[in-house]
């Protein structure tokens, strides 16, 4: 791909983008190899059973390369005997060494397993949240000491025919790069090419390259600007992805889903590890599901210029004129679907956030109190509360309900649109068929696009295009739907397919269907809206994989937190088992709970460490304090 505006071969067409092969021990990464799983031990490296039993037991799930820490030289040494023990086992998957700090534990794996992850943030520069007023000069001698220390690891995998990873992570930019970038993809994507410009020098290739980050936003747009970079200097590295501290549960899954599958559905990714706050034989599955997913060959061939309306490189909210409470600055609404019952009874809305009581005759709202519900052919015998919207099909909202309020028709793609009184409308847009005439100079249609095509992505950006271009302002809702049992798998799918348009702007709601309960798609379609930040509607928990590094149980922790804090609407939380996860790969997170030693934790306050090494027993009381000195705590109902 030589065109280096875009970041995809074709952003209307599917197509993988192009990447050099690279050996890994006994497997091949990019080119035209299948995308490989990959996971990460939880245990001490220097527990040499404990390290090789689990790596066993990911292998047997489908783990293609083992990632392992290396924090020190004798942990680096180490790897060398569990690689011997896994061997004489029969167990022949590659092996990584994951590096921070050390550069000497990088060169002496590099020299003993097939792969050596090293994060350019923290390889060669120290990170004090220092603000430095480089100049040119002073800036290029920083270069220069950088080259000096990654040279000789560079060297000895040259010598030894091993891999590298240069893994760069948000929230471990240096102060360097910091100072010149910001907290940005921009600076994300310079320091990886920083070092990447080392090994084209020194004629090493044999790279896998990723951009992490616990925000899909920036994770996505790093990636994409990452490909574009490297194609305009000529590098085509495999793609490793994955989002950072995504978390645990249903959490996890949808906000791991919105941004390594984004990038999927756009071609891009040649390897992939879902990290989650669990047993990493559990994060196997759900990549395998991932990659699944990207390779479903029911699509829609799209005849379009390779020519999109909007930076894909930064967010910027589709410009749509308000209706009701749909489109401009409203955020994106979430519709339900009870069209599928013989009856509805106020029961029905327990699940889509709604609680009636029949004593005080008054229905009480949750946070995830879904925003319009449609009903299909039915009719509702009872009230509902006011900030609710029911939608039906228009034959029998025009036979029983044009009169009610917040009562609104539902048109089907191939339906004639008649006049609704200025009534606001919904009309179903199937594929990429758009009415042009019928909706172009209408100020009451909402537009719901559908389609039972597997390349969602693309149709969804070619209407978006075509409304671009056409100067069509209405409101948009993005509608799915899947008759999957799996409801991982079904989370997985619906997170992937909407990931990408929320990422880039696009979408004033979100209406997911299928053979699944009300709850579980209610939860769904305000988890996708949460996972792309674009309506927040519960506490966030930005919390990292547990690994060797870990100083504390991480699952049992986060539940822990989660148990005393999930009623903080809109703050966001990290909960980071080492200090190498610790301030900096929180990122954006509002308070923090750092291990820092056995049994010790420190706090923070944003980037801040307020309080040191606290008991573990005391910690997450002390994280409650915290929150309520600051202000931000509220008593949960």
């Amino acid at each position: 791909m030589k065109d280096s505006q875009n970041y995809c071969l074709d952003y209307f067409n599917k197509k993988r983008v192009n990447t050099i092969e690279v050996q890994i021990g006994s497997v091949k990464i990019g080119g035209e190899n299948n995308i490989l799983a990959q996971s990460m031990t939880t245990t001490d490296t220097m527990d040499t059973i404990g390290s090789v039993e689990q790596s066993k037991r990911m292998i047997d799930a489908g783990c293609e390369l083992v990632r392992l820490t290396a924090p020190s030289k004798k942990e680096a040494e180490n790897l060398g005997e569990i690689k011997r023990l896994l061997n004489e086992a029969g167990y022949n998957k590659p092996l990584v060494a994951d590096i921070h700090f050390t550069p000497n534990a990088a060169e002496i794996a590099a020299q003993l397993i097939e792969k050596v992850r090293v994060n350019p943030g923290n390889y060669a520069d120290k990170k004090k949240f220092e603000e430095i007023d480089f100049t040119e000069d002073t800036y290029n001698e920083e270069l220069k000491r950088i080259e000096e220390k990654f040279t000789p690891l560079v060297e000895i995998c040259k010598l030894h025919g091993t891999t590298l990873r240069i893994g760069t992570n948000h929230g471990s930019l240096s102060d360097r790069i910091l100072s010149r970038f910001g907290d940005t993809p921009e600076g994300m994507v310079e320091s990886a090419m920083e070092f990447l410009r080392i090994c084209k020098k020194n004629n090493f290739h044999k790279i896998v390259i990723s951009m992490k980050a616990s925000n899909t936003l920036v994770m996505v747009h790093a990636y994409r600007l990452l490909v574009k970079t490297m194609h305009e200097e000529d590098m085509y590295y495999p793609l490793h992805l994955g989002v950072t501290e995504a978390g645990d549960g249903e959490d996890g899954r949808i906000k791991s889903a919105v941004g390594i599958g984004a990038l999927l559905e756009d071609g891009l990714g040649d390897t992939l590890r879902v990290s989650l706050t669990e047993d990493p034989e559990f994060e196997i599955p759900v990549a395998k599901k991932l990659i699944e997913k990207s390779l479903l060959e029911n699509t829609l061939p799209i005849n379009q210029n390779n020519e999109i309306t909007y930076n894909p490189f930064e967010y910027n909210r589709r410009k749509s004129y308000k209706i009701h409470t749909i489109g401009e600055k409203n955020v994106p609404v979430v519709i339900a679907d009870l069209s599928s019952k013989s009856t509805i009874t106020p029961a029905n809305f327990f699940g889509l956030g709604y609680n009636y009581s029949i004593e005080l005759d008054k229905w009480h709202l949750q946070d995830l109190a879904a925003d319009f519900v449609f009903i299909g052919n039915n009719n509702l015998e009872f009230e509902l509360p006011g900030t609710l919207g029911v939608i039906q099909n228009y034959s029998k909202w025009n036979e029983s309900s044009k009169h009610k309020q917040n009562y609104y028709p539902l048109f089907s793609s191939d339906e004639e649109i008649y006049e609704t009184n200025n009534v606001p409308f919904f009309i179903e847009i199937k594929d990429t068929k758009i009415p042009i005439e019928k909706i172009k100079n209408n100020p009451n249609a909402i537009l719901v696009l559908t389609t039972d095509y597997s390349n969602k992505t693309q149709i969804y950006r070619k209407i978006r295009v075509t409304l671009d271009k056409e100067n069509i302002l209405n409101p948009v809702i993005l509608k799915y739907n899947y008759q999957i049992d799996d409801e991982e798998k079904f989370q997985l799918y619906a997170s992937s397919d909407s990931g990408n348009q929320f990422i880039d702007g696009f979408g004033d709601g979100i209406w997911i269907t299928g053979n699944s309960s009300t709850v579980f798609l209610n939860s769904l379609s305000f988890g996708i809206l949460q996972a792309t930040r674009t309506r927040i509607s519960k506490t966030e928990y930005i919390s990292c994989p547990s690994c060797g590094r870990t100083l504390f149980d991480l699952q049992e922790t986060t539940a822990k937190i989660r148990s005393k804090t999930s009623h903080l609407k809109g703050i966001k939380i990290g909960i980071m088992g080492c200090i190498v996860n610790g301030p900096g790969e929180m990122a954006d997170a509002d308070y923090g709970y750092v291990g820092t030693g056995p049994g010790k934790i420190h706090l923070y306050k944003e980037k801040t460490v307020v309080r040191k090494n606290v008991s573990e027993n005391e910690a997450v009381d002390a994280l409650i304090q915290l929150i309520k000195e600051n202000g931000d705590w509220i008593e949960p109902k």
